[in-house]
């Protein structure tokens, strides 16, 4: 029996990436699993991958009235959503002052709005349950301060910001709030893109100077962020609230 089995988790941006990784754990764990995404092929082929109980939404959560529809999908498929993954998220990585007003929008709306939805969507219900478990993906640049990542770094700080905000407002509600922060990870999309020469040459330097920061001298693997996830999301881290974890081969240490 798995440690999530008979929960229901919800996980944004679930079909792809970091994403589609925590989707498959918390799945093997035993969660019946609703992925969230922007495009409904990706997310049709990831509900399909992980087949049955698994459902698929597909909406952009960074706007007004999605997340609710998110949680009501959730809640007519499986009934009350244990786990909130808020994982939605990319920015426009770039020197802070070649950023524009559609880059900037795009990283806020892309990772605080998207999260700050989310909580405000399912926060409710998994209060008048007691229970409740929300992880939302940090980044471990928002310690570190890695190359082009200021405009990002607003917005994964307040990601870090609000999780802490709301472990305290809800501690006693049956509800845990913490932030997974991963370093630079590897994912399929990435490694084609440099593998096939499309990258822009300056995301090589933000990516090198990323792996130097890390003492293990690689960058994390999608499934090894999935695995940290999938213990904040268990019912036995219930003392664990107001957390960032980082997922991060020891490029920051407390």
């Amino acid at each position: 029996m798995g440690a999530l089995e008979g929960r229901v988790a919800v996980v944004t941006g679930g079909a792809t990436g970091i994403g589609r990784a925590i989707s498959t754990r918390l799945a093997a764990d035993g969660a019946s699993v609703v992925v969230a995404g922007l495009d409904k092929a990706e997310v049709d082929e990831a509900v399909v991958a992980l087949g049955p109980p698994a459902a698929g939404f597909v909406g952009d959560l960074a706007q007004p009235g999605a997340a609710e529809d998110l949680h009501a999908t959730a809640n007519d498929a499986f009934g009350a959503v244990d786990v909130l993954v808020n994982n939605a998220g990319g920015g426009v990585i770039l020197p802070t002052l070649e950023h524009t007003e559609e880059t900037l929008q795009a990283t806020i709306n892309n990772n605080l709005w998207t999260t700050l939805r989310c909580c405000l969507a399912f926060l409710p219900a998994m209060r008048r349950r007691g229970y409740g478990r929300i992880v939302n993906i940090g980044a471990e640049s928002v310690r570190n301060g890695l190359t082009d990542h200021a405009i990002y770094n607003a917005a994964k700080g307040g990601v870090h910001a609000l999780a802490r905000g709301l472990a305290r407002e809800f501690a006693t509600d049956g509800i845990t709030v913490n932030v997974v922060a991963p370093s630079y990870v590897r994912t399929d999309a990435l490694d084609a893109a440099l593998a096939a020469g499309t990258a822009p040459a300056r995301l090589r330097k933000v990516l090198d100077d990323a792996v130097a920061w890390i003492p293990m001298n690689r960058p994390a693997e999608v499934d090894e962020v999935a695995a940290a996830v999938a213990y904040l999301a268990r019912e036995d881290s219930r003392f664990i609230t107001g957390q960032v974890l980082g997922v991060n081969g020891g490029s920051s240490m407390q």
